[in-house]
């Protein structure tokens, strides 16, 4: 019975208490690791900033309002977090193109069988657990690719609703390009609408995904969080593969 599936501990029961040897695979290549943390860095920046302006705080001073510049700094680091954010995002699909197998454009649609069943066999490990382990994939698994893209659309949609509004206040080209956004959308307070909304999909993004990454970090214990400081995993030499 092959034992790909499951994680190291149970893989080491499963062959009967002998050592089960793992093989390092470089997985997560420069590119992506820095494009990770540069966006973690950027989204947490822009979710903060974008909550503040949406719903701002009432901050008591005793100098006068025209002495201080808090709200002006909050919209200053939020429009640059937004440019820093999408420039990298372009990095990230540029890379998408020229980088290895697993940070592939291919790695984020089930094209194949194999992986369609991989996103039913992970929906029943980690969502239903009606399945103790789910396939382990060396690179992201079928299901976190599809919601990986879905997060790309997001971004994109952010994108064009933050540049929109932002057209009303700046000469630069590039907000101008999205001026068109705002009578289709029914209005300035249609598009502050939607992306302010759009927001809450990144809090809850950010919490299923730090939590999942070490979820199968402690199940599988190949090096799931340390791969994206590092880019090596652990994978498990089957028979065959030496």
């Amino acid at each position: 019975m092959s034992t790909h599936g499951i994680g190291i501990k149970d893989a080491f029961r499963a062959n009967g208490g002998a050592p089960v040897e793992y093989r390092r695979v470089y997985v997560w290549e420069l590119p992506v690791r820095v494009y990770h943390w540069i966006n973690a860095v950027a989204l947490v920046l822009l979710c903060v900033t974008g909550y503040l302006i949406g719903a701002p705080i009432r901050a008591f001073y005793a100098a006068e309002a025209y002495q201080q510049y808090w709200f002006g700094w909050v919209r200053f680091i939020h429009f640059l977090a937004a440019f820093v954010y999408v420039f990298n995002f372009l990095a990230r699909l540029y890379w998408g193109f020229v980088g290895n197998k697993y940070s592939s454009w291919r790695a984020f649609f089930p094209l194949k069988p194999a992986q369609r069943q991989e996103i039913v066999d992970v929906v029943k490990a980690d969502v239903l657990e009606t399945k103790l382990h789910g396939p382990i994939s060396t690179g992201h698994n079928a299901l976190a690719g599809v919601i990986y893209f879905g997060t790309f659309l997001a971004f994109v949609f952010q994108t064009i609703t933050g540049f929109a509004l932002y057209s009303s206040m700046s000469n630069s080209w590039l907000p101008r390009m999205f001026t068109w956004v705002v009578p289709l959308m029914g209005g300035d307070f249609g598009v502050r609408f939607w992306h302010h909304t759009s927001l809450w999909f990144f809090v809850v993004f950010v919490i299923i995904h730090v939590y999942l990454a070490f979820y199968h970090d402690y199940i599988e214990g190949r090096g799931t969080v340390s791969s994206i400081i590092g880019g090596w995993k652990f994978d498990r030499v089957e028979k065959g593969d030496k």
